[in-house]
């Protein structure tokens, strides 16, 4: 993949620059400050007592909403993407994915269970788990409602209207699974309550890789032509594809192969 060349900035000497950093360093501290008073107002942000009940497709059989929290009180449900049209996982939620096994090492010791959820046969997953290398908790919403619920599935029906609901406002319409993050806490009677849900860049607050390239001179060059993670980033075991590239709705799309006479795609 082509890089980006950058044009040096301003080269100065030690106190000149020590004084810029400074001057940034002041606008760090005041940006996290902010974040740690962001995560108090979410934290404080009233419930919903979770009426419906849901059952999920797992390895080891059908679970309720209530059995995915494995004996904790606090659960996120990563919303993942599967591309039914492209029988393959949205590019973008398999980044994000890549971040979930490293976290899932530390969450169950601050009682806090973490899954992947997707409205796909459970045994199609399972095979794209395995490709990935992942070993995070992934089940099966196919034939659930919870998707919809939660705003990251949509009928062909709402599709026709061209708005869907998504991010807490109605937006164009483009394809019936889109991602979100959902945050449900378990009282000790049992019942279950929705805390916090995000989606589009709200997703970003995971995704370790952004937090790196934002250190770095060249940032996260995504510089088009969709100026996102589709200019750059691809499944793990596909960076090396030449003339594979993603489509603006996170689809990838493999190279074109010639044969005898006709080209099709792998």
């Amino acid at each position: 993949m082509a890089t980006r060349s950058l044009r040096i900035s301003k080269v100065v000497s030690e106190a000149e620059w020590l004084e810029a950093r400074k001057g940034l360093l002041q606008k760090e501290k005041a940006l996290t400050r902010q974040r740690d008073e962001i995560n108090r107002e979410r934290r404080a942000l009233p419930w919903l007592k979770v009426e419906k009940e849901y059952r999920f497709e797992t390895p080891v059989g059908p679970k309720t909403l209530p059995e995915l929290f494995d004996g904790r009180s606090q659960l996120i449900v990563y919303h993942f993407m599967w591309r039914k049209d492209l029988d393959n996982g949205c590019v973008g939620c398999s980044f994000l994915s890549d971040h979930l096994d490293g976290a899932n090492l530390h969450l169950p010791h601050n009682d806090v269970t973490l899954v992947a959820v997707s409205r796909a046969p459970l045994a199609t997953l399972e095979a794209y788990k395995q490709r990935m290398g992942w070993k995070f908790p992934w089940v099966s919403s196919e034939g659930s409602d919870f998707n919809f619920d939660y705003h990251v599935s949509f009928t062909k029906e709402t599709l026709a209207t061209g708005k869907v609901y998504y991010n807490y406002e109605l937006v164009d319409a483009s394809i019936e699974e889109l991602s979100g993050i959902s945050v449900f806490y378990k009282d000790e009677s049992g019942e279950i309550f929705h805390t916090y849900s995000s989606y589009g860049r709200g997703n970003e607050e995971v995704l370790g890789t952004y937090m790196y390239l934002d250190l770095v001179p060249k940032g996260r060059s995504e510089n088009g032509p969709n100026f996102n993670l589709t200019d750059w980033v691809r499944h793990h075991d596909k960076y090396d594809d030449e003339g594979g590239y993603v489509e603006v709705t996170g689809g990838y799309v493999p190279p074109k192969i010639s044969g005898d006479c006709c080209s099709k795609y792998t």
